[in-house]
């Protein structure tokens, strides 16, 4: 295919759909490896360190060691995460820079409560207080131009209808394994012997914070299991 240039592809969003078309045809290594040798400026992934993190950050660093892993750190993640995350880091030699909140978690909580408790519009001031913001500060200091992440597809509605390459608040936004569902997930993790998050094997399979997040339970979607079934997406990537 005949890659448009970035400001082409910028400006022309049929020419994105027919480079998204392309890019569905190759495997998600070879997505990444277009992306990191084609899309200009400074790049970087995100990682939240859940239940099937390590596969994007095994897929990414094997390409790029040095490749900026930005982890925000709520205050409010389990204790399993916190130690899924050192074990990531020492094994694949993460190049983590981890950004937290303006004000700490007791801070926060003294002056604006439990907003998780209350209702959508609380956990919407609190996600934007705890992960938005510091996701945004985060893009703006390290200058980057190129986002990998890992979300996919089948993971709620509201994934539904990602492409593999967006452009997203005027930077490129990568998703290599927009179309992968559980059992390619599986079969990277168990190829490469790779963990699941600890809580994985506990029911839970979307992890986040400590008081927004519950195991998976019959009659249950992945999706109810955040923010008690009243949002899906905390704003960092939709």
């Amino acid at each position: 295919m005949n890659i448009p240039d970035a400001v082409t592809l910028a400006e022309d969003s049929r020419a994105r759909s027919e480079l998204n078309r392309w890019l569905s045809g190759l495997t998600a290594s070879q997505r990444a490896a277009w992306a990191l040798e084609n899309l200009a400026g400074n790049h970087a992934m995100s990682s939240s360190f859940g239940a099937q993190s390590a596969v994007l950050l095994h897929l990414m660093t094997r390409q790029r060691p040095d490749l900026p892993v930005l982890l925000i750190d709520t205050g409010h993640l389990f204790p399993e995460t916190y130690r899924f995350i050192d074990e990531l880091q020492e094994r694949l030699r993460l190049n983590l820079k981890v950004f937290t909140p303006n004000l700490s978690s007791a801070w926060s909580q003294a002056r604006h409560g439990a907003l998780w408790q209350e209702g959508v519009e609380g956990i919407r001031r609190y996600n934007e207080i705890h992960k938005v913001e510091p996701m945004q500060r985060a893009l703006k200091e390290l200058d980057v131009r190129t986002w990998f992440a890992g979300l996919r597809r089948v993971q709620s509605d509201s994934r539904a209808g990602i492409e593999c390459l967006e452009l997203r608040d005027g930077r490129w936004k990568v998703h290599p394994l927009a179309d992968w569902n559980d059992r390619d997930i599986w079969q990277y993790l168990h190829k490469h012997d790779l963990p699941y998050h600890p809580l994985w094997h506990q029911g839970y399979v979307s992890i986040g914070d400590v008081h927004s997040t519950r195991p998976l339970q019959a009659g249950m979607l992945e999706q109810d299991t955040r923010f008690n079934g009243l949002l899906r997406e905390c704003g960092l990537q939709i």
